[in-house]
């Protein structure tokens, strides 16, 4: 989904600039929870894809298979396959050592050898 950035000047004296910068009232009461909701999940999936596809990408820059990225840091290689395939996102402790490993590759797996 790409986004369109459009700039305007709003001006105090123009009274007809300042609608530009105004919520849409009758759009905003016509959304219900249940469209919330909607956007909501449609949020959360997308992030999980995002981590998904970081962590892919982490692994094949290091040149490693799902097994042996998962005994490299040892996680079960069911971990690594719900997180390339966005089943789960890696949290705390692994979300941190992936950034390191995507970042500074070879000092993070000399500290874990």
């Amino acid at each position: 989904m790409a986004t369109k950035t459009v700039r305007t000047t709003l001006d105090p004296r123009v009274p007809a600039s300042l609608a530009q910068g105004r919520l849409n009232a009758a759009q905003l009461d016509a959304t219900t929870e249940a469209d919330i909701a909607t956007q909501q999940a449609a949020d959360e999936a997308e992030a999980m894809q995002d981590a998904a596809q970081f962590a892919r990408r982490v692994r094949r820059r290091l040149g490693l298979s799902q097994a042996e990225l998962a005994s490299r840091i040892q996680v079960s290689l069911d971990t690594i396959r719900n997180w390339e395939q966005g089943k789960r996102s890696p949290t705390g402790a692994a979300k941190a050592l992936l950034k390191v490993l995507d970042k500074a590759p070879e000092a993070a797996l000399a500290a874990l050898h």
